[in-house]
């Protein structure tokens, strides 16, 4: 069979080289709608390891899942005026059912707060009732889509999004810092992604919310991508839908909220930060397969290769497929695996049986070693858990490499056009100077740091603080 086709252009394309290896590594696909996508089986795998990892997070946290409508009544969203001001663009509307007319229109979610809030007026009575701790996992849908980037930008994508009530304004905004601090550790510790940590702006926050916080990440073509975000939305939503609550004293309370959410676009994060030249490399906390066997044989040999191949694999505590297809060459077996990024190769031939040993090949360094079958258990494990550290460590050299200091607007828009990445400056908290930035350059302040430092405006020179300027997906 002939060879299969790689990647065929470079990661320094970066936007080339993203399409081309998220539809060759088979993650997802483009569909007959525009601006809706496939998530094909080993695409839906490594969100399956995201939702694994996140749920347990949440269940030691004491949250629960659940599950909300689709569709939303219209006038559901007018309740909020900045919920549905900042919606309205994005909305895909119902207006027909079977071959009549609907009473009212109807929102595929763009994202659930109203149909979910309209539940919880109903369902919280008493203080005994809170706090609410659920999480949803579902697709949203967002119109308004220029150009379909697979996982970053299309009209539905998968996320989970956290809706919680609370009987106190502190124990909301303790809820939303504790689930950003969750998320800080599925980037950095599960993705290998290293992020920034802060609340937005005035300007940037969620849509009703009263504070909006967040992570986010640089690219490797320093663009910044939002990982997720955690709001404190206050009491705004409570009134509107009348979630309120009797307390100890039997008064009546309106409850505080939070709401939280990351999507899809982990996984495009993932590609981007940690591919090369030859495709994906996937950190083993979230690979579909953390070790792939290839089987190494001749027609004589094939039966008692295939035989300890398939002993090997029971013996792994970890994910781990045989590829035993006929009609593929072992290189072209190499090559598939290497592109689809999965962390460890492991060779066996009949040569390595008569020396009772394995070779072991590293998918991030190309590094091979020679182990004992006797010992290939323990060898797999360390391998695997020093890749992962080694993909966080590489991850926080180009984002430190990507993060510069400037003092001048004219610094700062000579730095976005040779460099770009995260431009840290002073800002002096006027939606004035934001503005200008954003008019001047394309660039928005990213992440507002919660410990302030203290630095001149990089527009106006007035005192202001420190933020993160970048460009962003």
């Amino acid at each position: 069979m002939a060879e299969q086709e790689g990647i065929t252009c470079k990661k320094a394309d970066l936007s080339e080289w993203y399409n081309e290896a998220v539809l060759k590594a088979g993650l997802a696909d483009f569909s007959a709608v525009k601006g809706f996508m496939f998530i094909r089986p080993y695409g839906y795998g490594i969100w399956e390891q995201i939702q694994a990892v996140f749920n347990a997070m949440l269940f030691r946290t004491g949250h629960v899942n659940a599950y909300a409508p689709a569709l939303i009544p219209e006038r559901f969203l007018r309740k909020e005026k900045e919920h549905v001001e900042g919606f309205a663009p994005e909305m895909f509307l119902v207006t027909e059912s079977g071959s009549g007319k609907l009473d009212e229109r109807l929102v595929l979610r763009p994202t659930s707060e109203t149909v979910i809030y309209d539940a919880y007026a109903k369902w919280v009575r008493s203080w005994r009732d809170l706090p609410i701790l659920y999480n949803y996992w579902n697709s949203v849908f967002r119109a308004e889509i220029k150009s379909t980037k697979l996982f970053l930008r299309t009209c539905e994508f998968l996320w989970q999004e956290g809706h919680t009530v609370h009987a106190t304004e502190d124990e909301a905004m303790r809820e939303v810092l504790a689930v950003l601090e969750l998320y800080r550790q599925l980037a950095e510790e599960v993705l290998a992604v290293p992020v920034v940590l802060g609340r937005k702006t005035e300007r940037e926050k969620f849509a009703g919310a009263a504070t909006s916080t967040c992570i986010e990440a640089m690219m490797p073509d320093g663009r910044a991508l939002q990982m997720g975000t955690s709001h404190h939305l206050g009491q705004n939503f409570s009134k509107a839908f009348d979630i309120a609550f009797l307390d100890q004293n039997q008064q009546r309370q309106f409850a505080w909220q939070a709401s939280w959410g990351v999507s899809t676009r982990l996984i495009g994060a993932v590609v981007m930060t940690h591919g090369d030249d030859r495709g994906l490399i996937l950190p083993p906390a979230v690979a579909p397969y953390q070790a792939v066997i290839v089987p190494i044989f001749k027609d004589d040999t094939k039966a008692v290769v295939l035989k300890e191949a398939r002993r090997l694999a029971e013996t792994l505590a970890v994910r781990v497929h045989v590829d035993d297809r006929d009609g593929y060459s072992p290189g072209w077996k190499f090559n598939e695996w290497e592109m689809k990024g999965v962390p460890l190769r492991i060779e066996v031939g009949p040569k390595d049986l008569e020396k009772r040993q394995a070779v072991l090949v590293r998918r991030d360094t190309g590094a091979k070693s020679a182990v004992p079958l006797a010992t290939l258990h323990a060898a797999v494990a360390e391998i695997l858990e020093d890749i992962q550290h080694a993909l966080l460590k590489r991850a926080k050299k180009l984002l430190a490499d990507q993060t510069h200091h400037v003092q001048s607007f004219k610094d700062l828009e000579k730095t976005l056009e040779e460099k770009r990445g995260f431009l840290v400056a002073g800002w002096c908290q006027s939606r004035t100077c934001e503005d200008h930035v954003k008019d001047k350059t394309g660039a928005d302040i990213r992440v507002v740091p919660f410990e302030p430092i203290s630095q001149d405006c990089v527009i106006c020179g007035k005192p202001g603080i420190q933020v993160y300027f970048a460009k962003a997906y």
